[in-house]
């Protein structure tokens, strides 16, 4: 009987048939979230201005003036905008105990000195506000979700009328998510303001090197052959120069991927401590670490693309078959180098295995598999193989410069080949790294990520004298 018991569902998240919540306004938003609530059981009564006018409204659903809607339910939800909020005043009496769950949001980020919800507990101090599915789109509640994020944020000061508006979400199939105290609705009525948040310095910083290194090739390969050779290779802005600016971008950001770890590491070490903020700019590179990495993947995998098609080129096909008459004609054949076999065997295999573990290293950041390992599997892959992937695609790149680092055919201008530039970075984390595994410098760093401290000179000193004068 006990083992039954618990078996039970809980049904106090279940809404009961004859539970009525009462909808402020009649857009998108409303009709959308009232067709749905009534879908999951709830019986919905819309205040509104013009009561009369019931073309769009879900049918089963009653609509009522503002102030007769207010008495028929103590959930009241909100959905109109902020500009009209005054008429509300009207009806405090009416309102007062009741829980008002305000659903607006914004045009920009910080349009008002407050939050909306904080304002409308101003203006009904007598009533409960909590802020609530603002994050949530009409047409996510149409769609019922499927390809929309399940999340609903919920803030208010009072926690019972939170724990109502959340079983309201949950029996809407959505996940509520206890945010605080009103304070928060300001942070919560930005979130569908942000653009990319996270994504707007690996973005910028991308666009920047590409325009960079593509400008940079241009010059090298496209005007210097024009300027000085009289040869019009200006077909290379197609495939060629793209598929030299994007290994070095990808190859560039992966190495910044790792590069804030070492910086984290050195301070730690320095300060002998891990209870210390990092300085602002070092937090912030480090919170969009996964968000460089998967631009890198992006750049990466469009180098793959260019690369797969060099055969089907006209100036590759051209190319090949003048070399192919030019020794038919002169009746002779270049001998096979082995050294120069295996250094091209070896390139291509170290791209393929780098780009299999980017590969891995993308798929491992997606929430759906990240949440479904663990720290230290998440760890050895996104670290372990992560610098792996870094030493096989920076080799990967020495190899394709091979012999032509020292040649001076290769320097047109005085100016390094492009490949070069991307391998500056990756060598610096790499070499960084390769002290930091040390042991006597690996076990130190590892004790203060445990929460050891290293003491001050001055208070070993008085620790030492104090421990002298009780002998």
């Amino acid at each position: 009987m006990e083992n039954f018991t618990t078996a039970m569902p809980l049904t106090s998240d279940l809404p009961n048939k004859k539970q009525t919540v009462c909808i402020f306004g009649t857009g998108d938003f409303g009709r959308s979230l009232g067709h749905k609530m009534m879908q999951c059981g709830y019986s919905i009564v819309y205040g509104s201005r013009n009561p009369q006018n019931t073309k769009l409204i879900p049918q089963g659903a009653t609509v009522l003036s503002h102030e007769e809607a207010a008495e028929t339910s103590d959930i009241i939800i909100i959905a109109i905008q902020r500009l009209y909020y005054d008429f509300l005043e009207r009806l405090k009496e009416t309102l007062t105990g009741k829980v008002l769950v305000d659903v607006s949001n914004n045009l920009k980020i910080n349009q008002y000195p407050e939050s909306n919800a904080e304002y409308l507990a101003k203006l009904l101090p007598e009533s409960k506000v909590v802020k609530a599915f603002n994050t949530v789109s009409a047409w996510a509640l149409q769609s019922g979700a499927l390809d929309a994020s399940r999340q609903v944020f919920v803030c208010g000061n009072d926690s019972k009328s939170k724990e109502k508006v959340m079983d309201i979400v949950r029996s809407l199939g959505l996940t509520p998510l206890d945010k605080g105290s009103l304070l928060v609705a300001k942070e919560i009525e930005d979130y569908p303001l942000q653009l990319f948040p996270m994504w707007k310095f690996p973005i910028y910083l991308s666009l920047g090197l590409t325009a960079l290194f593509f400008f940079y090739c241009l010059i090298r390969d496209v005007v210097y052959g024009y300027v000085v050779r009289k040869k019009d290779v200006s077909f290379f802005i197609a495939i060629t120069i793209p598929n030299r600016v994007c290994p070095i971008v990808a190859l560039i950001l992966l190495a910044l991927v790792y590069l804030p770890g070492i910086f984290a590491a050195i301070l730690q070490l320095s300060r002998g401590t891990k209870y210390r903020r990092f300085p602002d700019w070092l937090d912030k590179w480090m919170l969009c670490r996964k968000q460089l990495g998967l631009v890198a993947l992006v750049f990466a995998f469009l180098h793959v693309l260019y690369t797969l098609v060099i055969p089907i080129r006209y100036y590759v096909r051209w190319k090949y078959n003048s070399y192919v008459l030019d020794q038919a004609l002169k009746n002779r054949t270049d001998p096979f180098n082995t050294v120069n076999g295996w250094i091209s065997d070896s390139y291509v295999s170290l791209g393929i295995l780098g780009f299999f573990l980017f590969l891995l290293l993308g798929i491992t950041s997606l929430p759906s598999v990240s949440n479904n390992v663990n720290w230290r599997e998440f760890r050895f892959v996104q670290s372990y193989l992560g610098y792996l992937t870094l030493v096989l695609c920076t080799a990967h790149t020495l190899l394709y410069g091979g012999r032509r680092f020292l040649s001076s055919k290769s320097y047109p201008w005085g100016l390094p080949p492009a490949y070069i530039f991307s391998l500056i970075i990756p060598c610096i984390v790499l070499v960084i790294k390769f002290f930091l595994v040390f042991p006597c410098i690996d076990r130190p760093l590892t004790a203060i990520r445990q929460g050891w401290e290293r003491k001050p000179k001055d208070l070993r000193e008085s620790h030492n004298n104090l421990s002298g004068s009780s002998v």
